[in-house]
């Protein structure tokens, strides 16, 4: 679908900030910034681009404890002609950290994950858009271990919970990885299956995209820094990969907090990105500096016949830790966002490196090319979700 005007939108802690963009010139232009309820954790669109959810909390990554304040989702509108974003109804509580948010294709339910506890929670969407009750569910559904995102399958009637897992440290042994299939009906989910390779055992899935035209699911292993594409038809997901590629450029050369990412399918099909990232950091002269690792875009081709995905690029993505990027819906424009600021060693001396929004073109053959870069204050937060989003559609 061809929409008449494209947003980008950045989260740092509770503030959200809206950019114009220009596909063309490959241009962002910032706008305005609005305040959550808290620490913006995720957000999606409804189908109609007249709204986005967007799911908060009060915790940080890694806190145990929550601090004051509710975890919620909030409904926001999105002005036709400005992008601008303005509140729409209640925000609803939710029961703990919240980590990801999807809407379904006919704009109904929300479905929100949570990875610690390992959970998931089905919300109406009343029909003017707002958030709505949450729905009951069956109290014996398994959601695995650290569930980090959920997607609804393309024909709507099936939901995956990717689910990571944890690696063994510190003594404890590794928690498996899996994909849960849900049957969805009427905000209701059953157990359809679990997809664990090896029982889970060296499989540690963070994200998944689903072909736009193929039953194929292209899924990053976060903790295997590894690209596994799975076969998907008429609520069946087959239980071994078709296809595993690394993700990495030295494979054999990974360093400590070197982690698969986000992973998109183009538009057209023909391509598959996923994110490498990295932020390890030794401590120089009392100021914490990046010790080694890749931070870049891993791009595939696809086999249009068999949906092998090809090496074809790693491109730097001029930043560390980028933990989400997005196409813009022509698949023209690719915008990657890195959540922190880290200094580098050069010779004796150091630079800041501070958090920022890297644009790239998309080639006609999928490659990208560096364009410029938008440095993003973060002040000791994070630059935690970033969407580009288009809307007003052409009619």
């Amino acid at each position: 679908m061809k929409y008449q005007r494209i947003a980008l939108y950045s989260a740092v802690g509770p503030e959200l900030t809206h950019y114009d963009v220009d596909v063309a010139k490959l241009e962002l232009t910032r706008r305005e910034t609005i305040t959550a309820p808290s620490n913006v954790q995720y957000a999606w669109p409804h189908p109609a681009r007249k709204y986005l959810y967007l799911i908060s909390s009060p915790r940080k990554p890694g806190e145990t404890a929550s601090k004051s304040g509710n975890h919620d989702i909030t409904a926001y509108r999105i002005d036709q002609e400005t992008g601008v974003l303005a509140q729409h109804g209640s925000s609803q509580a939710l029961t703990h950290r919240p980590l990801h948010v999807c809407v379904d294709e006919t704009g109904t339910y929300a479905l929100v994950a949570y990875n610690n506890p390992s959970a998931l929670t089905v919300h109406r969407i009343n029909l003017d858009g707002s958030v709505g009750e949450r729905v009951e569910q069956p109290g014996d559904l398994d959601f695995g271990i650290f569930a980090h995102q959920v997607r609804f399958t393309p024909d709507n009637r099936f939901v995956i919970l990717v689910t990571r897992g944890n690696s063994a440290s510190d003594g404890k042994p590794e928690d498996p990885g899996a994909l849960k299939l849900f049957r969805f009906n009427d905000g209701v989910l059953t157990s359809a299956g679990s997809i664990a390779p090896g029982m889970g055992y060296g499989f540690g899935p963070r994200h998944l995209d689903f072909h736009p035209g193929k039953p194929w699911v292209y899924v990053s292993l976060e903790r295997q820094n590894q690209l596994s594409v799975f076969q998907y038809a008429e609520g069946e997901l087959r239980h071994m990969p078709e296809f595993t590629r690394d993700t990495l450029a030295e494979p054999g050369n990974v360093r400590p907090r070197q982690l698969g990412g986000t992973i998109h399918v183009h538009p057209d099909g023909k391509f598959v990105y996923v994110a490498n990232r990295a932020d390890h950091a030794a401590e120089v002269n009392g100021k914490p500096v990046f010790a080694g690792g890749e931070n870049n875009i891993a791009v595939y081709s696809i086999d249009a016949q068999s949906g092998k995905p090809t090496l074809i690029q790693h491109i730097e993505t001029e930043g560390f830790h980028v933990r989400t990027f997005a196409l813009d819906p022509s698949g023209r424009m690719l915008v990657a966002a890195s959540i922190l600021s880290l200094s580098v060693g050069k010779g004796s001396s150091l630079t800041e490196v501070p958090a920022g929004l890297s644009v790239f073109r998309v080639g006609d053959d999928g490659r990208l090319e560096f364009v410029r870069r938008y440095d993003v204050e973060t002040d000791n937060k994070m630059q935690f979700w970033m969407g580009v989003i288009g809307f007003a559609p052409v009619k």
